[in-house]
């Protein structure tokens, strides 16, 4: 049996129809590959990038390239190589960090004072602020050797008749510093066993003091961050001839 013969105008609109369908085809896989293509250059310059930063030991802004890395390409090759890095990378960062935190948080001078020379180390309560801080100073003197006080500042004097006994918790441990006030009537309070006070701090973290103002007798707890005390920064002085009496 012969089969019907298709119209022209017919068989024209087949012909084009079956060519769009495999012009569709072709154009979506065509799509599909040039969408994968950028991403995996861009994870590659990406991790180029993080590899850098590791070989210069820039551990922040590496731990900033390789956690987008992960994030923007999670199944891809280059977060694959990040991840075995990264904990260990962000880790330092923090630690180092902190660190710097710490140390910034003292301050080392060398200078004249009254006929003679003092080196001090100081740092200023975290706790309180404000107008409120209390410095913990570490000094040596030429004339008066070495000594480690609080000092209040301005007129904020503290209460401590003749010999007292503060309060303070050091790292967690509840102990006690003898402490008193300068018969000449700066605003501080001297540590009585400086020595023993400084190798304390040397090995502590945290240091919380309580003390009273004479400002309507306020108490106060003063908290010092002392992890950062650099010993080496802290200068030693000649010591020179004793006054005389």
């Amino acid at each position: 049996m012969n089969l019907p013969r298709l119209r022209p105008a017919v068989l024209a609109a087949t012909l084009v129809f079956a060519g769009v369908l495999a012009g569709c085809s072709q154009s979506g896989d065509q799509a599909a590959a040039p969408a994968q293509a950028p991403q995996a250059d861009q994870s590659a310059q990406k991790l180029e990038t993080y590899r850098q930063l590791l070989r210069i030991h820039n551990d922040e802004m590496a731990t900033s390239m390789g956690k987008e890395i992960v994030s923007r390409y999670p199944n891809s090759e280059a977060a694959k190589e990040v991840q075995q890095t990264l904990p260990e990378v962000e880790k330092r960062w923090k630690e180092n960090s902190e660190k710097n935190r710490l140390q910034g948080l003292w301050l080392y001078q060398v200078s004249p004072m009254s006929g003679g020379t003092q080196s001090t180390a100081t740092i200023y309560s975290s706790q309180p602020s404000g107008n409120d801080r209390v410095r913990l100073v570490l000094r040596r003197h030429t004339e008066w050797g070495q000594n480690a006080f609080l000092y209040a500042g301005g007129e904020h004097g503290f209460v401590c008749k003749a010999n007292c006994t503060l309060k303070a918790v050091v790292d967690g441990k509840d102990t006690g510093i003898k402490a008193f006030a300068p018969s000449t009537g700066e605003p501080a309070l001297m540590i009585r066993d400086d020595k023993a006070f400084i190798a304390l701090l040397q090995k502590s973290k945290k240091m919380s003091i309580d003390v009273t103002m004479q400002d309507g007798e306020k108490k106060l707890t003063l908290v010092y961050e002392v992890g950062g005390f650099d010993a080496d920064k802290w200068q030693p002085v000649g010591k020179g001839n004793a006054k005389k009496k």
